[in-house]
């Protein structure tokens, strides 16, 4: 292994394969292009932005710039790396290239401190670069405070502004760089990277246990480099896949797909016992967890007819395996399974039993009956279709729903049974199978049953009081029997019920509560299919407000002021003739009571 020539230190992959020209770039095709095109074309901006996830390459695509920019033999797009402006910019130590940290640096002191130092020209470089990492982390006053030097800044100056979080930029920034976002490393391109730092290091790795490790990075080519870091302390001079699960903490995907299996067969006790096995080795149950749900991820892919470019999780030799487990499995079920996962993931990273919440998921999983099947019998209800026993659900759903066509729409009668006629009351049907039903399928029968059938609604083809204006009174009560306790108390406070005019009830009402809560749709609706059902035939009923009945509110006299007292005396007869007489006025008065 190689180190430190100057100080004799240890410096790690991650370091020592830093990209140091365009060329070494991984994944970054469309941002070397667009940045080489400004520099042969001598179209280079003034203000850039680099963004994406971290370890894509962000921070090393502003040092090649840097490079390209300022290098002896440039402007070019391929820095020689052996000058001394391109030695120093590749550590980072460069006079004119200014690395600033935005998280520790985010002041608006920093910020004027910065726009001062721009006005000074460059030592010996032909221009003076400012990177900016993490620049999301800058105050509000501090981008405040850099727009007018970012929009019009010195010739000599360039901004590289780096980050993870583009959001938290106010858009008067982004609006005065050049954005270019990066892109997450493929899988594939990190296993050759990594296949190539491994054989410069002298180390013998299998080619699944790196493809383990760039799935493992998500994307990140940093991330990768530190695990092959790890990897590389621990295993000496081969790697394994072996190596990888049991530093990773990680199943090895037989382990994965055994899992799997026992949860399609619905077996929750074996998938319980394979779980605590895979824990006894040393697996981490979040990272079981995960990979679970990362596997029935590509199931689902699979399940929909993706190419095997698209599995995630598992690797291209394990693709005939998943057809076949997807080919047993509904689509439905696979989704199911992918949520309840899901959810455990994200309570295990709060909770201390992280185990248990992982088995509840697994037996959670194993019990989830075949929801095609459900799916489909929902849908030939709704349709009206007669349904056989069709495929038969797995696991615990053994038994079988079936719809007849009979007198009445849409009843659902049981199986082997004669059909049941509903009675004057319009009871609603009810589904009785044979054998115990799935929770999800009698919930499906239930709510189609409930949208096709109403309960109080249904009238009777057979009158039980005749249709006759001098039978309001029986019709009525009748028809209130009928209905549910509390229509019926604000219904049946009437004071007078008669036939105000054809096919027309009128019910007078004492309170003006009760009217307004019966003249509501539902409640009117319920009420005239109830004399419906009663007399054989439609009626409406209207209801009305007697207000003879209203409490008289007895309104106080104002009380009027001593001026209007004055006022109304003097219109008495005695005392206007007295003014008269005398030639007076009234200025006073007194109010006495009558002994």
């Amino acid at each position: 292994m190689s180190s430190d020539t100057t100080t004799g230190q240890y410096t790690v992959v991650a370091r020592r394969y830093r990209p140091q020209a365009f060329g070494d770039l991984i994944g970054q095709g469309h941002v070397v292009q667009a940045l080489s095109n400004a520099i042969n074309s001598s179209r280079v901006g003034h203000a850039y932005l680099f963004t994406g996830a971290r370890g894509v390459g962000k921070t090393s695509s502003a040092r090649i710039f840097a490079k390209c920019l300022n290098c002896e033999t440039g402007p070019t797009t391929t820095p020689c790396n052996e000058c001394d402006i391109c030695s120093t910019v590749s550590v980072g130590e460069d006079v004119d290239v200014l690395e600033i940290d935005g998280a520790s640096n985010r002041g608006i002191d920093e910020i004027r401190q910065l726009r001062s130092n721009a006005n000074v020209r460059p030592s010996r470089s032909r221009y003076k670069i400012y990177i900016i990492d993490e620049v999301h982390m800058l105050t509000q006053a501090a981008f405040n405070a850099l727009l007018k030097t970012l929009e019009e800044p010195p010739e000599h100056v360039k901004f590289i502004f780096c980050t993870t979080d583009p959001q938290k930029i106010p858009i008067t920034v982004l609006s005065r760089c050049q954005r270019f976002d990066f892109s997450p490393v493929k899988s594939d391109e990190i296993t050759n990277s990594l296949k190539q730092i491994a054989t410069d290091e002298g180390v013998e790795a299998d080619e699944a246990a790196l493809a383990l490790l760039a799935r493992r990075a998500n994307g990140s080519m940093r991330d990768s480099q530190s695990l092959l870091e790890q990897l590389l302390s621990f295993c000496g001079e081969h790697i394994s896949t072996e190596d990888v699960n049991q530093l990773l903490g990680t199943a090895d995907i037989g382990m994965i797909a055994a899992i799997a299996e026992q949860i399609m067969a619905a077996d929750s006790s074996q998938a319980l016992a394979a779980i605590s096995a895979a824990l006894n080795q040393g697996v981490d149950s979040g990272q079981l967890a995960q990979q679970l749900l990362g596997y029935f991820r590509d199931l689902m892919a699979v399940k929909v007819g993706c190419d095997e470019e698209l599995l995630l999780f598992a690797s291209i030799g394990d693709l005939e395996g998943l057809r076949q487990q997807a080919d047993s499995l509904g689509l439905e079920k696979i989704l199911s399974v992918i949520q309840v996962l899901d959810t455990s993931v994200v309570r295990m990273q709060h909770s201390l039993h992280s185990r248990t919440l992982l088995e509840v998921a697994t037996v959670r999983a194993c019990t989830l009956d075949n929801l095609d099947s459900i799916s489909d019998l929902v849908n030939a209800l709704s349709s009206g279709e007669p349904v056989s026993g069709g495929a038969k659900p797995s696991g615990r759903v053994a038994a079988k729903a079936t719809v007849k066509p009979a007198a009445k729409k849409n009843e659902i009668v049981r199986e082997s049974r004669p059909q049941v006629e509903a009675s004057p009351v319009s009871v609603a049907p009810s589904v009785q199978p044979v054998a115990p039903v799935a929770a999800g399928v009698q919930s499906a029968v239930s709510s189609v049953s409930k949208s096709q059938n109403s309960v109080d609604s249904s009238p009777a083809k057979t009158p039980i009081v005749s249709f006759d204006p001098a039978n309001v009174e029986s019709i009525w009560s009748q028809a209130l029997a009928r209905l549910p306790e509390m229509t019926r108390e604000m219904a049946g406070t009437q004071e007078k019920v008669e036939f105000v005019k054809p096919n027309t009830i009128k019910v007078s009402l004492p309170e003006k509560y009760n009217q307004q809560m019966c003249m509501r749709a539902d409640r009117l609706k319920s009420i005239e299919n109830a004399v419906e059902a009663c007399v054989g035939q439609p009626l409406r009923v209207e209801f009305f407000w007697n207000e003879k009945n209203a409490p008289v509110v007895e309104v106080a006299e104002p009380k009027l002021s001593r001026r209007q007292l004055i006022r109304q005396l003097e219109q008495n007869t005695i005392i206007k003739n007295a003014i008269e007489v005398f030639d007076g006025e009234v200025v006073d008065f007194k109010t006495g009571t009558k002994k």
